[in-house]
């Protein structure tokens, strides 16, 4: 991926954040297997999956606060990737909103190490890359890569470039106001979990989101290189609730799904990628997902 020629954006911070000791089950963290775990457990207990890893997170901190230290996220190579990634979806949204007579307004990205304070509570670097609509921020520890291409076989820099744009798909739902409907939805004491809940729609619909910016990325800037395409669906389909699930505890519990299978997760988000049409992403109204 030549991510090199895209425009850096000035929206990237650094929260500084928790050193390793606030990972959660050892120097690599809890990991997304014993995410899974926790995520089936939380939803099994009625709670909020994001709460709980937050407790936990923060329990650890006080065992070992000597660990914490405030220091950069990431090589500055990393740092620049990251840059220009979110800059491209900047540019890819600004110009789509335009379109429909709208005004896009850019997110923050936010790198901590370990734990950091969102708007959404505390989290700990176990729940993975998170977007919290109470700040319009999107949040990665980038050590979530390093997870990704040692542990689920999904490496590489277009990899890498997916989940930051599904993160960017979740600001795009927030200000088109799906994660709202959604929320209240959840306040009105809705069941929003299982295999056809209303987060499962709205993550498959951010992946889709993830792949109309490919699309209008690669027309734009012709930067993908052989190999490139496939790394994104490799990821799509390393994360779904039923890998995940199975993993973790040997076996498949849709009624918990939270995100969607790894066949719906590639395959949303090529559906964006193969024309890059907005509304060709409407998870919500579709039958089958």
């Amino acid at each position: 991926m030549r991510w090199q020629r895209a425009r850096r954006s000035d929206n990237v911070q650094d929260a500084g954040g928790a050193g390793g000791g606030m990972r959660l089950g050892g120097g690599k963290g809890l990991g997304l297997g014993g995410i899974a775990i926790v995520v089936v457990v939380a939803l099994l207990m009625g709670e909020d999956p994001l709460q709980i890893l937050g407790q936990i997170t923060q329990q650890n901190a006080s065992v070992n606060p000597q660990q914490q230290s405030a220091m950069p996220s990431g090589t500055p190579e990393e740092r620049e990737f990251v840059s220009a990634i979110l800059g491209d979806t900047e540019d890819t949204w600004r110009a789509i909103f335009q379109a429909a007579g709208r005004q896009y307004q850019d997110p923050t990205l936010v790198l901590f190490n370990g734990g950091v304070q969102s708007a959404c509570g505390f989290a700990s670097s176990a729940v993975g890359p998170f977007y919290c609509p109470g700040d319009r921020k999107v949040y990665l520890d980038l050590d979530f890569f390093e997870e990704l291409a040692s542990r689920f076989q999904a490496a590489g820099d277009f990899a890498q470039a997916y989940v930051i744009a599904h993160e960017v798909g979740h600001h795009v739902q927030t200000l088109l106001g799906v994660s709202a409907k959604v929320n209240a939805a959840r306040q009105r004491g809705e069941r929003v979990e299982g295999d056809n809940g209303l987060l499962v729609r709205q993550e498959l619909q951010a992946d889709c989101l993830a792949g109309v910016w490919a699309f209008h990325a690669q027309k734009r800037l012709n930067w993908l290189e052989p190999g490139d395409l496939e790394e994104a669906l490799n990821a799509a389909n390393a994360i779904g609730d039923d890998r995940l699930q199975r993993q973790a505890r040997g076996q498949v519990v849709p009624d918990s799904f939270t995100h969607g299978t790894s066949e719906q997760r590639v395959r949303w988000f090529k559906m964006g990628f193969d024309k890059g049409e907005v509304g060709r992403c409407d998870t919500f109204s579709t039958a089958r997902l």
